[in-house]
């Protein structure tokens, strides 16, 4: 390991490649450490083709400096030659992860995170074609996620830049497994082949395996370009109809059949998340629904005006010991326990406890009223917390329902000698 690349001093290593290093530097002159890749560029009897790849990747990526400045795209901040070694030097990402990491069955991201990667990736990758520069070479290990869990695309080594030659590679360039069909027919490459690999990321993001497995090299590639990936459905039941048709469609055979753009392809996942978003709502409104039915205290009530409460009340949870109501407050609040218990508390001492089913705050009905206890969580509480001001905007039905209920379980509770709350 060398002491000094350049200006930078070298403190570890930090990885391995076949084309080369990857050092954790230290930059003196602005005081930050950077990432150092130093490439094999040594021909050594067999490792002629492989060194004169090297050093074409160098270019490629020393072009990148200070060409691509957005905040999903690892930034390059020099390159340099020296003594025959070639080196840039880029951002160094503390504690940073690959996608690899999330692409196993069993450590599956939620589909709100891996829609919000790929969208990511797309905007990004709109932005490096808009300057003339394609990436070949898509795949979670190319993308990083930092400790803050913000997107890096990283590796621009085998990129195609329309205003050079040097990019020009022998042979396939880029990870087989990822590849479009026309990179594997040596085609035109042009944006829709960066979209058709994002589009088997998203793929492995989701199911945990690639859309095309096969024994040998010449087998995957046969299928990458004529083969039907297996449905994502199949899969994992969780995935929606339209996530798995913008998917499907990255993933087309023919570049003209994809997404036009990195952009046009976000815009499909902010549509689809939005979906997502709604129809998870309309799960979560209806798992509340079923606690509240569930209780004694909305027995009398019918589906609507449970629904109307819902919609007026506010869903709250307490962690054990939190503080729900403090003793001496002016409130107009008053509350439903839903899952849980809590404590009455005096004077600073426990003088009674209530459990789901159960409601506490009837001060809100007099005005100018001050708490007369506080009320704090025993264990996990769960509430649904009212204002009389909301519930002036329900029904007259509902109102009449909740206040005779309401009072109902206040009398039920004092007839039963335990202590009031307020």
């Amino acid at each position: 390991m060398p002491d000094k690349i350049g200006k930078y001093r070298i403190i570890k290593e930090v990885g391995q490649g076949s084309t080369g290093t990857v050092y954790l530097s230290h930059d003196p002159f602005y005081g930050r450490d950077v990432a150092i890749k130093l490439y094999n560029s040594e021909i050594d009897g067999d490792d002629d083709v492989r060194a004169r790849t090297a050093k074409k990747m160098f270019f490629t990526e020393a072009q990148m400096v200070g060409r691509l400045q957005h905040p999903n795209i690892l930034p390059i901040f020099d390159a340099g030659v020296e003594q025959d070694r070639y080196y840039v030097a880029m951002e160094h990402v503390h504690g940073a992860r690959t996608l690899s990491t999330y692409c196993r069955a069993g450590n599956l991201l939620p589909l709100d995170d891996a829609l919000r990667i790929v969208f990511t990736c797309a905007r990004a990758l709109h932005y490096a074609h808009s300057r003339k520069v394609i990436h070949r070479d898509i795949k979670p290990s190319n993308i990083i996620l930092t400790l803050d869990n913000q997107v890096r695309i990283i590796d621009f080594g085998i990129a195609l830049c329309a205003d050079s030659e040097i990019s020009r590679i022998e042979g396939i360039a880029g990870s087989p497994s990822y590849m479009s069909p026309e990179q594997i027919k040596s085609e035109e490459i042009t944006a829709a082949s960066d979209v058709y690999s994002l589009g088997v990321v998203m793929y492995e993001l989701l199911t945990g395996q690639r859309p095309f497995k096969a024994n040998s090299l010449a087998k995957l590639l046969h299928k990458i370009v004529y083969s039907t990936p297996v449905p994502i459905h199949q899969l994992r039941e969780d995935v929606t109809e339209d996530m798995e048709e913008v998917v499907m469609r990255a993933l087309r055979k023919k570049p003209e059949e994809r997404y036009a753009t990195g952009l046009e392809f976000a815009a499909e996942l902010t549509r689809v998340h939005q979906q997502l978003r709604k129809q998870q709502s309309k799960l979560d409104e209806q798992e509340h629904f079923d606690l509240l039915r569930g209780l004694r205290f909305f027995h009398d009530f019918s589906h609507g005006e449970i629904r109307e409460l819902m919609r007026a009340g506010e869903w709250r949870m307490f962690e054990a010991g939190q503080e729900i109501v403090k003793e001496g407050d002016l409130d107009d609040r008053f509350y439903i326990i839903v899952e849980g218990r809590v404590n009455v508390n005096t004077g600073g001492r426990v003088v009674g406890s209530m459990s789901s089913g159960e409601c506490f705050g009837e001060t809100s009905y007099v005005t100018e009223a001050t708490r007369a206890a506080s009320i704090n969580a025993h264990d996990a509480v769960t509430l649904l917390r009212l204002s009389s001001t909301m519930l002036e905007t329900l029904s007259t039905a509902c109102q009449l329902r909740f206040n005779r209920v309401f009072l109902r379980s206040l009398i039920s509770r004092l007839q039963g000698g335990s202590a009031s709350p307020d």
